[in-house]
């Protein structure tokens, strides 16, 4: 096995190195040296720190090294090799999981330590990783009979094997349609970024004139733009039946039994821990304390919220009908309309602001506002193995010294997931040398990609994304906790997981933050009082129907991971139409099959937790509310929110890290302030 670059020790993975045939006999190793040395370590008796929990760590840590460049190559590079490598390790490392968690003798070595005399002069730091780890084990059932016990961890396997499944079906399923058009005769409408990126596709695939995909940067000026009303129609029609029973590849990708086998198998493991329901074991170890105050706090938000919506609707439903001629408004008019109408009220467009944010630009200007908040420095490094041409490396500097690094990986391309994200590489810690181990991050989006020599632009909104997943790479980059249960984002709750994200994308509002990020891709000039005056005018429009659109997500995946009985794919439709007679404002359509490929609660880690979102807005918002009494880029609020969340982790509880930076418990006002949303009853 010397030979496996998995299995060899290095500072950064070895991308170029990395082959699928290196993978299931690296876990296999790694899974099977791990088991011998734990149990090695329990049967020693040395039940302190140094002799248990710090062994135990880095044994975590090694294997971490070696799947973690092989899960994100799987998101970023995928092929089939690649996945069948990947596929045939999720139940091994799965029953892996289990076997640690259910392990009697590693949990009463574990319990045997918190009752020490040592554990009273451990940091917070340890000791928090330690309550974190006993209340790990009886989440993974380490008090259930033996019986149980391999019930249990059946279903731990097969979900893990259902959402990597349910994953793929969205991504093979976005992959499987595209339409090509000879000309651009049905594409007026669409300016001229977007009919560059369809006419890049076109080309990638060695064809003439233009093809449209669903990836996000092809559909998104096609139902934005696009004149053509029948050509919106079949797009969007494409895009909202993929994976499911209906549309173009019907049945082809069907997720439908998956998702009821995926909320049927929760619902019993959470049974089996006592919890009432799935909902109850998700929300144990976030802020909120029950689904009934989630619930609550959801409903609330719609209660300002929803009013104000359905009078945006009726203000889009009558200008389509008046200025469009459009008499019966469809979905795939709604963005199309609304995009129109913008124009007309605030004369901006997302297109008008992209010469203002190409992408180098973009980036260097989100390093500016960083270095400003938080005396830092970047530095571009060209000698690090990465996995395609696009991506690029950095280390974060501070007095002028290595903290941290991260990879960039901007572009959308064929064998890449949509969406955005940040991936842990490196967790940072300390070695049993006593060295520390740096944090490094993936920071992965996927924007249009360049054409040509001309650099990539951006919309407003490619920028605030671009912001967002670096103000979660900021959490993890910046912490200073050397314990890796609860550096960076680890041990955080995940209701309060997405505070730094949000709160990044407040700087690409700001007058100031603008004029380090906005600059002309011609004429180097910043961005004009004019069109900021418009973006700013323009920044809540439609907001309350966007609030809408989130409480109807949040209230689907709460009130489905709070139901007793597992509903059919058939219930789970009829769940999602019930929340949407509650809250939506928008025009519906029988065959949307949004649920389909709803990947953050049935493939990622939002079940029961997508209401975090909001939660984490109100936070968020709240934060930087804290820098507009002080000015935004006040360096002593920008110290405390450096101390009191970025570098803490998760060694203390996040409702204390939020008071002892903001000096008291978070308010919803500054978030109906920012999105302009004015309860009545306060009109």
């Amino acid at each position: 096995m010397s030979d496996n670059p998995l299995l060899e020790p290095h500072v950064l993975p070895p991308f170029k190195s990395i082959e699928p045939e290196h993978i299931e006999p690296a876990v296999d190793t790694l899974i099977q040296e791990n088991k011998a040395e734990i149990e090695r370590l329990v049967e020693q008796g040395d039940y302190s720190w140094d002799g248990l929990a710090q062994p135990l760590e880095a044994l975590g840590d090694r294997l971490s090294q070696a799947w973690s460049p092989v899960s994100h190559l799987n998101a970023t590079m995928n092929s089939t090799a690649l996945r069948e490598a990947y596929q045939g390790c999720l139940s091994k490392l799965s029953a892996y999981g289990t076997w640690i968690g259910q392990h009697e003798g590693l949990f009463k070595a574990y319990q045997a330590l918190k009752d020490s005399d040592e554990f009273t002069r451990l940091s917070q730091a340890q000791q928090t990783a330690i309550n974190h780890t006993l209340r790990d084990f009886r989440l993974a059932g380490v008090d259930l009979p033996s019986a149980e016990k391999q019930r249990f961890g059946d279903i731990q396997a097969r979900l893990a094997e259902l959402a990597n499944t349910f994953s793929n079906h969205v991504l093979d399923a976005t992959q499987a349609w595209s339409m090509d058009l000879e000309d651009a005769s049905r594409l007026s409408g669409i300016p001229e970024s977007g009919l560059d990126a369809l006419r890049a596709n076109a080309e990638a695939k060695e064809r003439t004139g233009y093809r449209i995909t669903l990836d996000f940067p092809s559909f998104y000026p096609v139902i934005t733009y696009a004149d053509d009303r029948d050509l919106r129609e079949t797009v969007y029609t494409a895009f909202t039946t993929r994976a499911s029973e209906l549309g173009p590849n019907a049945g082809e990708f069907d997720n439908s039994a998956i998702m009821s086998d995926i909320v049927r198998l929760r619902q019993e493991l959470a049974g089996m821990l006592g919890f009432d329901t799935y909902a109850d074991y998700s929300l144990y170890t976030k802020m909120a304390d029950s689904p009934r105050q989630v619930m609550d706090f959801l409903l609330d938000l719609a209660e300002k919220a929803i009013p104000q919506a359905q009078e945006d609707m009726a203000t889009l439903r009558q200008y389509a009908l008046d200025e469009l001629n459009i008499e019966h408004l469809q979905p795939w008019d709604v963005g199309y309309v609304s995009e129109k109408l913008r124009q007309d009220r605030y004369a901006i467009s997302q297109e008008e602001l992209r010469p203002y944010f190409p992408a180098p630009q973009a980036v260097a200007g989100l390093f500016r506002v960083t270095e400003k908040l938080y005396g830092l420095s970047f530095s571009k490094r060209d000698d690090v193995p990465i996995w395609h041409p696009d991506v690029r490396y950095f280390d974060i500097l501070e007095n002028d010294q290595p903290i941290a690094g991260f990879y960039l990986d901007l572009y959308a391309r064929e064998g890449k997931r949509g969406g955005a994200w940040m991936g842990e590489c490196r967790v940072r810690r300390t070695l049993a040398d006593g060295s520390l181990q740096l944090p490094v991050a993936y920071l992965t989006c996927n924007f249009t990609r360049p054409v040509g020599s001309k650099p990539a632009l951006l919309t407003h909104d490619e920028v605030l994304t671009l912001f967002h997943e670096f103000g979660h790479g900021l959490h993890h980059m910046l912490t200073r906790q050397n314990v890796a249960d609860v550096s960076g984002i680890n041990g955080v709750a995940w209701d309060a997981v997405e505070l730094p994200s949000q709160f990044m994308e407040n700087f690409c509002w700001e007058r100031e933050g603008l004029d380090m990020i906005a600059s002309h891709v011609d004429t180097g000039e910043p961005l004009p009082d004019d069109l900021f005056d418009k973006l700013q005018a323009a920044r809540n429009f439609q907001s309350a129907m966007q609030m809408a659109r989130q409480l109807e997500f949040s209230l689907f995946d709460l009130q489905l991971h709070h139901e007793h009985d597992a509903p059919s794919a058939e219930g789970i439709q009829a769940l999602l139409d019930h929340v949407r007679d509650q809250v939506s404002v928008t025009p519906r359509v029988d065959f949307n099959r949004f649920q389909h490929s709803f990947s953050h609660i049935f493939a990622g880690g939002y079940a029961a937790g997508y209401y975090s979102y909001k939660w984490a807005e109100v936070l968020s918002a709240d934060a930087f509310a804290a820098f507009e009494e002080a000015g935004i880029f006040d360096a002593d609020t920008g110290r405390r929110f450096k101390e009191n969340i970025l570098e803490m982790g998760g060694s203390r509880d996040a409702a204390e890290l939020f008071e002892a930076f903001r000096g008291r418990p978070p308010s919803i006002d500054a978030l109906l302030r920012h999105t302009g949303i004015t309860p009545r009853d306060a009109a």
